[in-house]
């Protein structure tokens, strides 16, 4: 499980998944966008955020021909805040023979301490750990099975590409030819404080 806001979706997300599927021969990677982060359920991106549900139809458009890649609807189905914890949780209960692995970058890794019960969460899943070559991976929780990723860094980022939107730069290159059609279809990121970074 690949979890986030995808707001939107980009080619670095995609690489990710791709890579922890070869890497540790995932049977496949789930892209889970949140209904509300947690870190967001104050306002977070405001007019920015185009609803769970945008975010989620861009996401299945990301994954359209990537085997092995997809996204599911679970979190944005459930509603409210996001938690990973009961998210695993229902994976677990409804394939409970899966050995479920929580897919998080560096950056990320860090703060699984003050995550939403974050024993229970390790119990339910391994984490693996996007991390540039030769970096070191940040201290994780006790008890954690952890694996790592080592991957090159993709230079792009859901912030970059709102930025391009907002400025009417092309973003077909960093989301895909899908995603970059239905963010225009839709006149999405368009909001004029999209230019912050």
């Amino acid at each position: 499980m690949l979890g986030g806001t995808f707001n939107p979706p980009h080619r670095g997300h995609l690489e990710l998944a791709r890579h922890a599927l070869r890497e540790l021969a995932l049977e496949r990677v789930l892209l889970m966008p949140a209904h509300t982060a947690p870190n967001k359920a104050g306002g977070g991106d405001g007019a920015l955020d185009p609803g769970p549900q945008r975010r989620l139809a861009m996401c299945r458009l990301a994954c359209e021909g990537v085997p092995g890649v997809c996204a599911c609807a679970l979190e944005v189905e459930r509603g409210g805040v996001s938690y990973t914890v009961d998210t695993l949780a229902a994976l677990h209960a409804s394939h409970p023979q899966a050995e479920l692995t929580l897919i998080v970058g560096a950056d990320v890794a860090g703060t699984l301490g003050s995550w939403r019960e974050p024993q229970r969460l390790l119990e339910l899943a391994r984490v693996a750990v996007a991390a540039r070559p030769g970096a070191d991976v940040p201290a994780l929780p006790p008890g954690a099975r952890a694996s790592r990723l080592e991957m090159a860094p993709i230079e792009v980022s859901s912030s970059l590409v709102r930025s391009r939107v907002a400025r009417g730069q092309p973003v077909a290159g960093f989301v895909g030819e899908r995603v970059a059609a239905y963010i225009a279809e839709h006149a999405l990121y368009r909001v004029a404080s999209g230019a912050r970074a």
